[in-house]
């Protein structure tokens, strides 16, 4: 292999590597990420969570930075409500409010350090990059006798390499914004300070007004932070192994904080009991489960619990159930107009499983086939109250091909198979009503997979392998431009 092509190898690495920084790293450091799984010792999952306050009316709260039209920095600051008049009080909330932002402080510069490390990463892959343009130049000036055929290979992979350089650049400003986030921080310091001392100096009106516009912001900030596109699987972690062949198993993206009951469904059909475990640790550790009975039998391994109630597909009809844990009542009930059931389109494996719903940061979504769309995969977006179709995308996939599927960001990724070597090879976004074919690994540990599902607080996969409950975490790439933030 030339020099060339492996100096463009490396890059390709380190772009690899800093994808990975990107969509695990950095979200966590600023406290934007949602709950990531990692196995720790003896193979328990490790929870961190970053959250809003719970209740912004009853103290002082420091969130976070965004940029204001003229690109500044400027911090993030939650002011109670105008209930108390006593110098004191406000006193004891200044000096608390004080204290958060200078534990900020402490983490923005535990987070410069990092980002200036890395930052010198890519100024040197930006050198090597220009390099390497300046080296295929001279090629193109000095070696004019070469092949018309090796020369269009040159600039093929030189094609190839220019849109790295954007990307580059777009990391280093987002490594100038940190910056500017740091000191905006400390001057944020300095003014508490002076307003500790001098109480009733500052317009608390205005202070409110722009912190509701800034929280406004912050948020829209998480959202694109929160997705992107499917780059990696990281191998199975098993969490525990019980039950038959098939079945599903799940928590809830959108539980309260704290609350980490863990949902489990042993089987594919002629089954109506839920299990109801209070914690992950439970589930992992004991056999002391409360059970729920459905009022109807599922139908395949496609359930989903959302929002306090669970999502399934009623044995051998197309109609889907809303069925509330808080009441132990159906909420609704809706028919799925034209989608094949019992075993019409089913996935690869069988098991019923013609009708597959999913979450995803967009909500909830239902995947089958139909008749109209000769078998193929159609994804449907539901109404998680009504159970009415939002909207619907018909994809050119074969249900039966399919071994299993999931939702990511708005887009359905599929894999080519259940059992013995596996990988995502299919993708449909729903964004832009295109398809693609990937290649993503995927370890299929214990060679029977019967339910992938994704929850996008905890940002895994759930899978069911040939009686093992396992996860996987996944890796998200994305870029956030400054101009949006």
């Amino acid at each position: 292999m030339s020099v060339p092509l492996l100096k463009i190898g490396v890059v390709l690495s380190t772009m690899a590597m800093i994808t990975n920084w990107m969509s695990q790293t950095l979200p966590s450091l600023v406290g934007l990420n949602t709950t990531k799984l990692t196995a720790a010792q003896g193979g328990y999952p490790d929870r961190s969570t970053g959250v809003l306050p719970a209740n912004p009316e009853e103290s002082w709260q420091v969130y976070s930075s965004a940029q204001d039209s003229e690109g500044r920095c400027v911090c993030t600051v939650v002011a109670p409500q105008q209930t108390m008049c006593s110098r004191d009080a406000r006193t004891k909330q200044l000096r608390q409010l004080l204290e958060k932002v200078q534990n900020m402080t402490q983490s923005i510069q535990v987070l410069d350090q990092r980002t200036q490390r890395d930052l010198q990463y890519v100024v040197k892959m930006e050198d090597q990059l220009r390099g390497l343009e300046t080296k295929f130049k001279q090629v193109e000036e000095n070696h004019k006798q070469n092949i018309a055929k090796q020369y269009k290979a040159i600039k093929a992979k030189m094609a190839e390499l220019r849109p790295l350089i954007p990307v580059l650049e777009e990391y280093k400003a987002d490594a100038k914004l940190v910056l500017q986030f740091k000191e905006e921080v400390q001057n944020l310091t300095a003014v508490l300070s002076e307003l500790q001392q001098e109480l009733g100096a500052y317009d608390y009106d205005e202070l409110h007004s722009r912190v509701n516009n800034l929280e406004e912001r912050l948020r829209a900030c998480m959202q694109k932070l929160a997705c992107g596109k499917l780059t990696g699987i990281s191998d199975p972690i098993t969490i525990k192994t019980s039950g038959s062949r098939f079945g599903s198993w799940m928590t809830d993206p959108l539980a309260p904080e704290g609350d980490t009951r863990v949902w489990y469904m042993d089987g594919y059909h002629n089954n109506r009991f839920v299990r109801e475990y209070r914690s992950m640790t439970d589930f992992m550790t004991t056999d002391n489960f409360t059970s729920h009975r459905l009022p109807h039998p599922w139908s395949g391994t496609g359930q989903v619990v959302y929002n306090g109630s669970i999502y399934f597909n009623k044995f051998q009809s197309h109609v889907i159930i809303k069925f509330d844990f808080r009441t132990s009542s159906i909420s609704k009930s809706q028919r799925l107009d034209n989608a094949g059931f019992s075993n019409s389109y089913h996935y690869a494996w069988g098991g019923h499983s013609d009708i597959d719903l999913m979450v995803d940061e967009g909500g909830l979504w239902a995947v089958y086939a139909t008749n109209q769309n000769a078998g193929n995969i159609v994804i449907s977006k539901l109404n998680p109250l009504t159970l009415q179709i939002v909207r619907s995308w018909n994809t050119n996939h074969p249900k039966r091909s399919a071994g299993e599927a999931f939702m990511i960001c708005g887009t359905l990724y599929v894999t080519n198979g259940y059992s013995g070597g596996t990988k995502v090879y299919y993708a449909y976004h729903t964004n832009s009503s295109t398809y693609e074919y990937i290649d993503i690994a995927f370890q299929n540990k214990y060679s029977h997979i019967s339910m992938l599902d994704y929850n996008p607080r905890d940002r895994a996969l759930y899978a069911w392998n040939n009686g093992h409950q396992v996860l996987y975490n996944v890796t998200l790439f994305h870029v956030i431009r400054s101009e949006e933030l």
